[in-house]
């Protein structure tokens, strides 16, 4: 009986592929699947000998996970299920060939027992697969997670990134836990600009529930921010977006000193390109006026007791944001001569074009409200990203303890999630199996 028994598609569900699967930049879809099957045989019989890489020393940076939550003991020591690729991807392949559809337990199998980098390869390969087949909707959580920690295991984090900006391929959409393992990693390499791709998937996902992630986020942020990009418009806008979500979620110098920025880059971006600009494939308000919202953080910090203040680098950026307004207004269109970009530029509405009126406006009454914060000692010198740093510091080691016990609470919860769908796939397999003797016992029986 065929595995796709484990995981029962609604009735007469139809699922439209999520796109043309020859659109994908994904090489090993040319494969023939003959040849994957072939491949990982191949290693199964002559892998003798495993070359591991050795981590880079860091004897300079900190780090930011504690070695408790980076451990991958608890995950290691996990159930395990242990198979053998290639009858694994020889069944898939024949499953497909079938027009059937394979089971999560069997995409499970094959990403629990990765065990190089090129196994890497075939698992995102199947993912893939498994994604655009009518049990999509089944991919479990711990094959997620999984997925992710073989990436970081066997040097394939590109791997892990690639598809987590293309989860809608591959149906990666990981929890809080494993979106921190992925992002403490680039931050510790010194990956900042990646380590920000990370946290746009977080804010893609709204996914800023846990401390510890808002944390790792604001410091990743902080850190690419001190690298003083060049962004372009569409690089801005996903920043500001970050900064604007993960700044809602801390009270304190740092969180609005991050909404602070998110509004102003937001802002930019509504003036050059329009509302429709900033809102579009984004989870944010469709209400117009960034930069004056970004002036309303400055007068809630205004009128605020107690210590929190804005950062001094903050405020410069924000400045910057307006003089680069300010020219572009007074340019009036010099960036707009090349010839094929004006062409396809989308003609900006009359309510955009007002917002555009108020720029003077934003731009003298920032310097009032910049004047009276300093008047009112609530510039703090030190830049963003040493205010996250010293917040880090205070709070992310308590901050890991609730997730690590989440964490060991959800690995058994995955262990008897797991065991539940083998014992089904087992005893379906038997009654299938009856059924098959029994149809051939009343056909001889017909034919005596």
């Amino acid at each position: 009986m065929d595995p796709s028994c484990c995981d029962l598609a609604p009735p007469r569900l139809v699922v439209t592929p999520l796109s043309d699967i020859s659109n994908l930049p994904l090489p090993r879809l040319k494969m023939v699947r003959s040849k994957m099957a072939a491949s990982v045989l191949k290693q199964c019989v002559t892998a003798a000998v495993k070359v591991k890489a050795l981590s880079p020393s860091f004897t300079a940076s900190r780090w930011l996970l504690s070695a408790a939550y980076t451990d991958t003991k608890l995950w290691e020591e996990s159930e395990k299920d242990p198979q053998n690729l290639a009858v694994l991807a020889n069944l898939m392949d024949r499953t497909y060939d079938r027009n059937f559809p394979v089971s999560s337990l069997t995409i499970s199998r094959f990403v629990d027992n990765i065990s190089s980098r090129e196994e890497v390869d075939q698992a995102e390969y199947y993912l893939y697969k498994f994604r655009h087949s009518p049990n999509c909707w089944y991919l479990r959580d711990w094959t997620v997670h999984t997925w992710i920690r073989q990436c970081l295991k066997y040097g394939a984090r590109d791997k892990a990134l690639h598809t987590l900006k293309n989860k809608t391929q591959y149906g990666i959409f990981p929890d809080d836990f494993t979106f921190n393992l992925l992002l403490d990693s680039y931050i510790k390499d010194g990956d900042f600009k990646s380590a920000c791709s990370v946290v746009e998937e977080l804010m893609l996902q709204e996914a800023f529930d846990l401390p510890s992630t808002q944390i790792l986020s604001l410091n990743a942020l902080g850190c690419f921010l001190a690298t003083k990009p060049q962004l372009s418009v569409s690089e801005e806008r996903a920043l500001g977006a970050s900064l604007l979500i993960c700044g809602l979620k801390q009270d304190n110098t740092v969180g609005f000193s991050a909404q602070l920025l998110g509004n102003a880059l937001l802002g930019k971006v509504e003036m050059l390109k329009g509302i429709h600009a900033v809102f579009k494939g984004m989870p944010l308000s469709w209400v117009r006026g960034y930069l004056g919202r970004a002036l309303a953080v400055m007068e809630r910090v205004s009128a605020a007791s107690g210590d929190i203040r804005l950062s001094k680098d903050t405020l410069d950026c924000v400045s910057d944001v307006l003089l680069d307004l300010s020219a572009a207004s007074d340019s009036s269109g010099d960036e707009e001569s090349d010839g094929e970009e004006s062409k396809k530029e989308e003609a900006v509405d009359e309510e955009d074009e007002a917002e555009k009126a108020n720029l003077p406006h934003y731009v003298s009454r920032f310097k009032e409200l910049s004047s009276q914060l300093e008047s009112q000692g609530k510039v703090d010198p030190a830049s963003f990203q040493a205010l996250v740093a010293t917040m880090a510091q205070q709070n992310l080691a308590s901050a890991e303890k609730p997730d690590i016990e989440q964490y060991q609470s959800r690995l058994k919860a995955w262990e008897a999630e797991k065991r539940f769908l083998i014992q089904r796939e087992k005893e379906q397999k038997e009654k299938a199996e009856q059924e098959k003797r029994e149809r051939l016992a009343a056909r001889a029986a017909a034919q005596a």
